[in-house]
């Protein structure tokens, strides 16, 4: 289940609470509230699952353009070694297989680069997603603390 839609039935919950007069507190439905409590500790760890998602993608992408890198020299390579056999133009081959040497590395580079920057946008975002989901669940817990309390200190003087 997606964790903003967990948020916002938390927050429903919250509004449909009584009032206690007096106070700043609310009395909010236990079983309610400990349901979405759970069904957010399993949403969690499907939000870390994504940022691993993205971590692979990320490894995949790089390791995609190491092997094309690869692949390129490996072909400069090739090519140098076929145009020494012509004498004649060895001078050309060596600069054009060092031309595409050359351009294989910038393009794993851009590569690298922009698969680095798409991680730590999505991982950025992530946290910013996390960050606002325990910080609400810690406004939760604040906000029935005080609640819990005052119901237990009832049952004390019974």
């Amino acid at each position: 289940m997606d964790i903003m839609h967990l948020i916002d039935r938390l927050e429903e919950l919250f509004n449909e609470s009584r009032p206690i007069p007096f106070t700043h507190s609310v009395v909010v439905d236990e079983d309610r509230m400990l349901d979405l409590i759970d069904q957010m500790r399993v949403s969690i760890p499907e939000e870390v699952k994504k940022s691993q998602q993205i971590l692979s993608q990320r490894d995949r992408i790089l390791a995609q353009a190491q092997e094309a890198a690869n692949r390129t020299v490996q072909l400069a390579r090739e090519k140098g070694e076929e145009l020494i056999d012509k004498d004649p133009i060895a001078q050309a081959a060596h600069g054009k297989a060092d031309d595409i040497t050359r351009k294989a590395k910038e393009e794993a580079n851009v590569i690298k680069r922009e698969a680095d920057e798409y991680v730590l946008t999505s991982l950025s975002q992530l946290e910013g997603e996390l960050s606002k989901i325990l910080h609400q669940v810690h406004n939760g817990i604040q906000a029935l603390q005080p609640t819990y309390r005052y119901s237990e200190s009832e049952d004390n003087q019974e």
